[in-house]
C-alpha cells in the first residue's frame, strides 16, 4: 500500500532516493523496482533487518533492473550519516507526526537533498486523525506514538520555511480511515473485535486484488476523508550569485 503517488512524484533509473523512517519498506521497495539507488533509513532495528532480507529476496527474485542498488541502515532523522546534497529524491512518509523536532528534520531532508531534487512528505489527515484521537486514547498516548496532528496549511508552511517549493498535495487512503476509527473504537490492540477483523479482510482483499469498484470509491471519498495527507515539494537552486559566493 503506497502512499505517495508515483505517477505525480515520478522515480527514475540511477536516482539515488532516501526512504526516512521507513519502517516496513513500503516505499523504499517501489523506488528499488523502479531502478534506484535506495538508501532505506529507520531508527528501529528490528524492521531494518526485515527490510535488508526483503532487499536481498527481490535482488535474488530479479525484481529490480540492473543498476539499481538498495541498503538499509539504522539512523537518527536528526542527524542523517549523509555529507550535504546526497540525494535527488527523499520520502518521508508517517513519521514527522512522531517526532517533536519535526522542523529539525525537515532541515536535515533539506540538507541532504541536492537542490533540483524533491521530497515527499505524508502525514495523518487532520479530520480522520482527530476522530481516532477523540475515540482512544491509547491510540496517540503511547511511546513512541503520534504527538501532534498537521493541519494542511500547517504542514505545508512548515516545508516553505524549510526552504522548499510545494508543487502538488493530495490525500490518500480514505478506505483505511474507518478501519482505524474502528480500532480505536473496540480497542487499538484488540484485533479480534468482529467489525475489525471483517473490515481488515476487506481491505487485504482490495489491497490484493485491486478491483475497479473499490478504486473508484476510494478516488472519489479521499477528498473528504482520506487518512493521509501528502505534500510534493523541491528544493530550488541556489540563485547565481549565492553559488559563486559558497564556491570561494
Amino acid at each position: 500500500m503506497l502512499t505517495v503517488d508515483f505517477s505525480r512524484f515520478p522515480i527514475a533509473p540511477g536516482d539515488r532516493v532516501l526512504d526516512l523512517g521507513c519502517g516496513a519498506g513500503r516505499h523504499a521497495f517501489e523506488c528499488y523496482r523502479r531502478g534506484a539507488q535506495v538508501v532505506a533509513l529507520d531508527q528501529n532495528a528490528d524492521e531494518i533487518r526485515e527490510v535488508t532480507k526483503w532487499f536481498a529476496a527481490m535482488k535474488e527474485a530479479g525484481e529490480a533492473p540492473e543498476g539499481a542498488t538498495a541498503t538499509a541502515m539504522e539512523g537518527d532523522a536528526l542527524a542523517l550519516p549523509f555529507p550535504d546534497d546526497s540525494f535527488d529524491v527523499v520520502i518521508i512518509s508517517e513519521v514527522m507526526e512522531h517526532i517533536p523536532d519535526d522542523k529539525g528534520v525537515l532541515a536535515e531532508m533539506v540538507r541532504v537533498l541536492r537542490p533540483g531534487g524533491r521530497i515527499a512528505v505524508t502525514v495523518p489527515r487532520y479530520g480522520p486523525e482527530k476522530v481516532c484521537w477523540a475515540l482512544s486514547d491509547a491510540y496517540h498516548e503511547v511511546e513512541g506514538g503520534h504527538i501532534r496532528i498537521y493541519k494542511a496549511d500547517e504542514l505545508v508552511a512548515k516545508v516553505r520555511e524549510a526552504g522548499l517549493k510545494p508543487y502538488g498535495s493530495h490525500h490518500a487512503h480514505a478506505l483505511h480511515a474507518p478501519y482505524w476509527w474502528l480500532k480505536c473504537a473496540f480497542g487499538v490492540d484488540n484485533d479480534k473485535a468482529l467489525p475489525v477483523r471483517a473490515y481488515h479482510k476487506l481491505l487485504v482483499w482490495d489491497i490484493m486484488k485491486k478491483p475497479l469498484a473499490t478504486r473508484l470509491a476510494e478516488r472519489t471519498l479521499n477528498p473528504v476523508m482520506g487518512k493521509s495527507f501528502v505534500v510534493y515539494a523541491t528544493k530550488p537552486h541556489l540563485p547565481r550569485l549565492a553559488e559563486e559566493a559558497a564556491a570561494q
